[in-house]
């Protein structure tokens, strides 16, 4: 269950936000082991069936969030004041969700809360990663430095997401232009010629029968074919919502080939270059760690570096620890940072790691267009040439019989 709670902070801080618990005494014990003093706690409404899907497409997309941050970053360099600068973003924002959550920010910095936790309000938009490095920003003093960083990281962000999507199209448009023309020909040319063939007497080979087969059955049953294919497309994607899901689908996603390798290297490069900066701007490593572990977007890596920040509070070595996760942390990030450890520079090497490792996620990218259209073109080819050997076969055979 899903608890909303409204608390302060030791030091008397406001804090609002959400705690997931079995019940409501198990969320306050959860709140109380973080040393807050609860001032309300309630069950958070209940999600409907659909909110799901609503909240696909009323999301903010990255590059929105993206342009925000670099506009915000630019009127602090500017030494414009918070309240001026979240009232100027709100005017020139066109994005109705973004524009409402700016606002929401604008009129509790106004009311006197500090910029995080305004953030915090609006955790829908703004994730726990960005939060966070909000927060250590006004701890240190560098609000201005932590703006740029978060706009350099969502460009970037925007950059990868752009390039894999540009990848993908061109594999995508031949697959569903294959599965139209395929269907075509199931539906309408192999019901004509079945009984051609019927009355000449010709023996179909068995790669004929099953394209025949395929079409009879899609014109007979094609409504429940439909109705089949949304029904088993809303659980899995209800499925994908849950935590189970998301832990699977993470699972997949590092594990399928080509593309595994490259999303552990991006894993990579975004927990180096969180931790660096976190590290740099005063935060203890511990907390840096699972900071980075929240804003890599995988779960299975974010409950790796929480064991991880777990172990380094218990006296070993971040190192170590790197090393003994080697399918998920390459050999060379534990040696760089047993350099930076004993150095005691750990986060100018973790920031040559994400240096090197983006320049590894880009070198990929640069050849993944390269690499999957051969394969993809032999793939359909492949497919191609068995429908149409399906029917010349049959073909070549009646002529033969005469």
């Amino acid at each position: 269950m899903k608890f909303k709670y409204n608390a302060r902070t030791q030091e008397g801080e406001l804090q609002t936000g959400f705690v997931d618990a079995a019940n409501r005494e198990a969320a306050l014990n959860v709140l109380t082991g973080h040393e807050l003093f609860i001032l309300s706690l309630e069950e958070a409404e209940r999600a409907r069936w659909y909110d799901k899907f609503l909240n696909f497409f009323n999301r903010v997309k990255i590059v929105d969030l993206m342009i925000f941050t670099r506009q915000f970053a630019t009127l602090m360099e500017s030494k414009m004041p918070l309240g001026n600068s979240l009232r100027t973003l709100y005017q020139q924002t066109r994005k109705p969700i973004l524009k409402e959550a700016i606002f929401g920010v604008s009129s509790d910095v106004d009311a006197g809360l500090s910029l995080s936790q305004a953030m915090e309000r609006q955790g829908k938009i703004f994730s726990g990663f960005y939060i966070n490095m909000i927060r250590t920003a006004e701890i240190t003093g560098r609000l201005e430095e932590a703006m740029m960083f978060l706009a350099d990281y969502l460009d970037k962000e925007t950059m990868w997401r752009s390039r894999i999507r540009n990848a993908l199209i061109y594999p995508i448009i031949l697959i569903i232009l294959f599965l139209v023309v395929a269907g075509i020909m199931l539906i309408t040319v192999f019901p004509q010629i079945e009984p051609v063939f019927k009355e000449a007497g010709v023996t179909l080979p068995l790669i004929t029968q099953f394209f025949l087969f395929s079409g009879n059955f899609i014109i007979q049953w094609w409504w429940a074919i439909i109705l089949i294919s949304v029904l088993l497309l809303f659980l899995l994607v209800d499925y994908l919502q849950s935590d189970e899901g998301r832990i699977v689908l993470n699972e997949v996603i590092i594990k399928i080939p080509i593309f595994g390798n490259l999303f552990k290297k991006m894993y990579v490069a975004r927990f180096a270059e969180s931790t660096s900066v976190l590290i740099k701007g005063g935060i203890p490593i511990t907390q840096a760690i699972e900071i980075a572990g929240h804003a890599i977007g995988n779960v299975i890596y974010r409950d790796i570096l929480h064991e991880i920040a777990e172990g380094v509070r218990g006296g070993e070595l971040l190192s170590n620890l790197l090393s003994q996760n080697e399918y998920y942390f390459p050999i060379l990030v534990g040696q760089m940072v047993a350099i930076g450890e004993g150095t005691g520079r750990l986060d100018e090497i973790l920031s040559r790691i994400s240096t090197f490792y983006t320049r590894e996620v880009n070198d990929i990218l640069d050849n993944l267009m390269e690499l999957i259209q051969p394969i993809l073109v032999v793939i359909i080819g492949v497919f191609v040439g068995l429908l149409f050997a399906s029917i010349l076969i049959p073909i070549y055979n009646l002529a033969q019989a005469f």
